[in-house]
């Protein structure tokens, strides 16, 4: 007992800030809009401003600037000269759609439940205030302690990751002109997950070496419009649902990838019996594991193939017109190994229809892979075996897009990890209703965020 205060009231007290300022944080309302010119500015503002309050340190101690506007970047400078190290995350949000569907406010930011189902409940809980929360505080307690780290240390805080993704690109672009090539990059991606290899008791920290490719394609039918009381024998609503009906029944070859390989392998070494010796034994395995893999639901299933779904679709203007023009949106992820040309050809022969135009409206080629070993992965990997002892530490494509995809050009250690024990469900929420964080699983995740800050 020091001072009449124990050292767990001590630590029960700077649970409980770490906690409020996280959920000060999750309350302001940065959703980021596909029309630049939706975007309320006004709540980065606040956004920045709350920062500044919550992490005085940070702001006293860091170099900071604003590239793109809008984009947090932070120098902290180390003892020595060796090449720096990037730690990143994303202040934006998606748009929480109809608030109404929310068991709690999207924005309150509302704590619930007791023990370890107390969650803090709100729109970028996990993707992403989540984890630059979590950074800022490891740098705050480190610069509290007196810590300085033998590299420079810079935080990216991209601002339209959910959208543009410009202001990681922008800040790449920054660091590519000013001769800052970093050592490894760090930003969000996969969790600290149990269950989801049969066989595997310990959990798995699937930590990304690359990302699939971003594609968006636009289909598109335009027929003579008339009265609905005469229709043709297919609408061009019918049509675009056609079109859309035979690209979901065509889905992408699977394949099993060498970071896939790699994971089972990883895996392998948590796993027993029969099991383990499949894992273990991928290279030769590999037809049995994509299988299962593939049959595994939509997480596992992604790993093995290039995914696409209709995300938006528009037709008609009134319920007696037989509409004119169909047009959707197709959301495509391009598994690495294959190109945006190549996805987008393969959407065009599956509809096998002149009559639906197929344009490539976007897209970003998948990212190079980095290497499972040396700088940045053993920092990673060290900080994780600290926190979490018994978690495997495995490779993992990530499946979905992060700013970090914008500094492959600038550095070949690129990671994707977020360092939260996450369940099935709460992974399904993101991007959907009722995001939330377990508390105690995101205390453990600033934990490993301070041990690998430690090590930097």
């Amino acid at each position: 007992m020091v001072g009449g205060v124990t050292a767990t009231d001590s630590d029960a007290t700077a649970d409980a800030a770490a906690i409020d300022r996280l959920a000060r944080l999750v309350s302001v309302p940065t959703v980021s809009k596909a029309d630049v010119e939706q975007t309320q500015w006004s709540a980065f503002e606040r956004f920045r401003e709350v920062l500044a309050e919550c992490y005085p340190l940070v702001h006293e101690r860091l170099e900071r600037e604003l590239i793109a506007d809008h984009t947090i970047v932070m120098r902290w400078r180390g003892l020595g000269d060796c090449a720096p190290a990037v730690l990143m995350a994303h202040q934006d949000v998606v748009d929480p759609g109809d608030e109404a569907s929310w068991a709690h406010p999207p924005f309150a930011a509302e704590i619930v439940g007791d023990g370890d189902d107390r969650a803090l409940w709100g729109r970028g809980a996990i993707d992403d205030k989540g984890s630059l929360v979590g950074i800022l505080e490891a740098v705050e307690h480190q610069l509290a302690a007196g810590f300085q780290p033998s590299r420079d240390v810079w935080l990216v805080f991209g601002h339209d990751e959910e959208t543009h993704g410009s202001g990681a690109l922008a800040a790449a672009t920054v660091f590519a002109e000013r001769g800052i090539r970093p050592e490894f990059v760090l930003d969000e991606g996969g969790a600290i997950v149990s269950g989801f290899l049969p066989g595997v008791a310990a959990p798995i920290a699937a930590i990304g070496l690359a990302e699939k490719g971003v594609v968006s394609i636009g289909l598109a039918v335009d027929e003579p419009g008339g009265h609905g009381s005469t229709p043709p024998p297919i609408s061009a609503i019918g049509r675009l649902a056609r079109a859309i009906a035979r690209m979901d029944a065509k889905p992408f070859p699977a394949r099993f990838t060498a970071t896939a390989r790699a994971m089972f392998e990883a895996a392998g070494t948590g796993a027993t019996g029969a099991i383990g010796a499949l894992y273990r034994g991928a290279g030769v395995t590999g037809p049995i594991l994509r299988r299962a893999l593939a049959k595994a639901g939509p997480e596992g299933d992604a790993m093995t193939r290039t995914t696409r779904v209709a995300t938006v679709i528009e037709g008609g203007h009134a319920e007696n017109a037989i509409p004119e023009r169909a047009r959707a949106t197709v959301n495509v992820r391009v598994l690495p190994g294959e190109t945006v040309a190549s996805a987008v050809e393969y959407i065009r022969a599956a509809i096998n229809d002149p009559l639906v135009t197929v344009t490539l409206l976007a897209g970003s080629e998948p990212s190079p892979e980095s290497p499972a070993s040396g700088p940045g992965w053993d920092q990673i990997v060290a900080a994780i075996a600290e926190i979490v002892p018994d978690a495997i530490a495995t490779p993992y494509t990530q499946t979905g897009a992060t700013d970090s995809r914008r500094f492959t050009t600038i550095c070949n250690r690129v990671y994707r990890f977020t360092p939260f024990d996450l369940t099935s469900a709460e992974r399904a929420a993101l991007h959907a209703v009722d995001e939330l964080v377990r508390l105690s699983s995101w205390l453990r995740g600033v934990a490993v965020y301070r041990a690998l800050v430690s090590r930097l």
